[in-house]
């Protein structure tokens, strides 16, 4: 604490002498947070007319204080929820899911002698989603979301799980029309989900994503098309396998869940 100021300093302070000094009004200022002792001297100091002043301010504010409406309960806005659980640029991507899915249904039907392009693009259905749900190029409001506590993977989690609600209902319905056994599109969707999050504390969301779009298509989607039969890891025999790794990678992502929260720094 500064040492207290003498009481003609304080007297000059309350009536903005010009002979007090800025370093001396500065000392004052500082000295008055913390003593209250000469806070009380300063509000005696202060001439009639300040007092006057101070008192028609104080019955003013006492009068439209009470003339106002009582606050109403704050509670939890529909906006505040949209941007936890779903970015604004997460719809197109949806949407474009939702339409290849609806082209994948049509061209299985034209082409019946190729393997059911459902069943090769459910793996990566949610991806695009996943890979948008918590970037910083992707959602307009990732600088202001990044500095709350539900940033990185508890905003990513959140969105993720919007994305599989969104996506899931269409990609069973395309199965369903094609004829696909319901275990062959939900799991393998759940088991890349898991992956790009998996991957994505190693290396960021967005490039696991695109990784692994990358690599189904070119080790799986081009050969069953090109050689026109079902690969051996969407067969129904492989349901089991894909259950398991669902769930080892679902274990790694969690462990691995400080790589997550620091997606709000990228």
């Amino acid at each position: 604490m500064t040492p207290h100021p003498t009481l003609t300093q304080i007297e000059r302070y309350a009536t903005a002498d010009p002979r007090l000094d800025e370093p001396s009004v500065w000392a004052v200022e500082v000295h008055l947070e913390d003593c209250a002792d000469c806070r009380a001297r300063l509000a005696g100091s202060t001439t009639v007319d300040t007092r006057t002043v101070l008192a028609q301010v104080a019955a003013t504010l006492d009068r439209e204080i009470a003339a106002s409406p009582a606050p109403a309960a704050r509670s939890r806005s529909w906006t505040v929820l949209r941007r936890r659980w779903l970015a604004g640029t997460l719809v197109p991507w949806l949407a474009m899911t939702a339409a290849v899915l609806a082209c994948a249904v049509v061209l299985s039907e034209l082409w019946t002698e190729l393997p059911s392009l459902v069943l090769l693009l459910a793996p990566l259905a949610p991806l695009p989603g996943v890979a948008v749900a918590w970037h910083r190029r992707a959602d307009p409001a990732w600088e202001l979301i990044a500095t709350t506590p539900g940033a990185g993977l508890t905003t990513l989690l959140r969105r993720t799980a919007t994305v599989l609600v969104v996506v899931i209902p269409p990609l069973a319905l395309a199965g369903y029309g094609t004829g696909v056994p319901p275990a062959l599109t939900l799991l393998p969707c759940l088991t890349f989900t898991a992956a790009t999050l998996a991957l994505g504390s190693l290396v960021g969301v967005r490039r696991a994503a695109i990784g692994l779009v990358a690599v189904w298509t070119l080790a799986v989607i081009t050969p069953s098309i090109a050689a026109a039969r079902t690969p051996l890891v969407l067969t129904e025999e492989s349901t089991g396998i894909w259950a398991l790794t669902t769930v080892a990678l679902t274990l790694t992502a969690l462990l691995r869940a400080d790589g997550l929260r620091r997606l709000a720094q990228q």
